[in-house]
């Protein structure tokens, strides 16, 4: 009995192999893998065109004309890109009590999973705790659990987030505005209300109340795509719009008339004088004639007025 030979190499121009085929004319799968590990199937060219060959129950089927008609070379399975695995960053722990040390939130943050880096910041010349530290995870599902929640340590809640000087400008991505809220809305009434769309990190209600709120997501996509929306919560309909970076709400309220600096610094008002209403006391009186000017135009700048 004659064994019927095909030509197989592992690419088009690579160089052939024979291998023996099957008393039935098929050529066994394994035959070909034992020369070229991972091909799948065999194909070869045809007036300029790929033909693939049948493969049933890991036998290769010949072609119509015989597997010496042509020269046959390896099909391989496409390599399936893996997604990239999201990296974890540090963290910062805000509201730690001024007794808490590294030891006592290692012992907490571990039971959400193994931790690569824990830190409480101290005063330099005193050594005192400021009230917070860094910490990071070796696992990102444990640094999800961690940012989705709450904590209480040593008595006192403390909140988990991703640093912004971290995050660059993506934090402003995963931050919606709330408008249209009402003082019935609380903070975990949003939380649990927009956790349905997505992990929610942080909730901001401003007290005194301000009728608006800002939710933060872990993923920026979420954010983005509630922007737009009219959502109903507990009765109240509220809007999603994007958390404009500060600088933005600064220049939007120029054009209202006013702006808020930060902290518990003075309101700063910056209207043009001629729009302060006149006091009855000081009532506008005719200005003196013009001199001879003895420097620069005066600056035409926007008066300032705090209180």
């Amino acid at each position: 009995m004659s064994i019927e030979y095909a030509l197989v190499s592992e690419g088009e121009e690579d160089e052939p192999i024979e291998l023996p085929t099957e008393e039935d004319g098929s050529l066994l799968l394994s035959t070909v893998t034992a020369q070229f590990a991972g091909a799948s199937g065999l194909k070869y060219r045809v007036g300029g065109r790929l033909r693939g060959l049948r493969l049933v129950e890991e036998r290769v089927s010949p072609p119509p004309g015989g597997w010496a008609a042509h020269r046959y070379f390896c099909a391989f399975p496409r390599a399936v890109a893996q997604p990239s695995r999201p990296r974890c960053s540090d963290l910062i722990v805000l509201g730690l009590p001024w007794k808490t040390g590294e030891d006592a939130v290692r012992e907490y943050f571990s039971s959400f999973g193994e931790l690569l880096m824990v830190q409480v910041k101290r005063d330099a010349k005193t050594g005192l705790s400021k009230g917070f530290g860094f910490i990071k995870f070796a696992d990102y599902e444990a640094q999800v659990r961690a940012l989705g929640r709450r904590h209480m340590i040593d008595g006192r809640w403390c909140d988990v987030r991703i640093p912004n000087s971290k995050d660059g400008g993506a934090a402003a991505h995963r931050k919606v505005f709330v408008g249209r809220c009402t003082e019935s809305l609380t903070a975990e009434d949003l939380r649990e209300y927009f956790g349905a769309f997505g992990q929610v990190t942080d909730v901001f209600v401003p007290r005194p109340f301000r009728a608006f709120s800002f939710v933060t997501f872990l993923d920026p996509e979420v954010a983005q795509s509630l922007c737009g929306q009219d959502h109903i919560i507990k009765g109240v309909s509220v809007n999603i719009s994007t958390a404009s970076p500060k600088r933005d709400r600064g220049s939007r309220s120029q054009l209202l008339g006013w702006g808020v600096m930060e902290g518990n610094a003075a309101r700063v008002y910056s209207w043009p004088a001629e729009a302060w209403p006149a006091h009855p006391q000081h009532a506008p009186q005719a200005p003196p004639a013009p001199a001879a000017p003895l420097s620069p135009a005066r600056d035409t700048k926007p008066y300032l007025k705090y209180h």
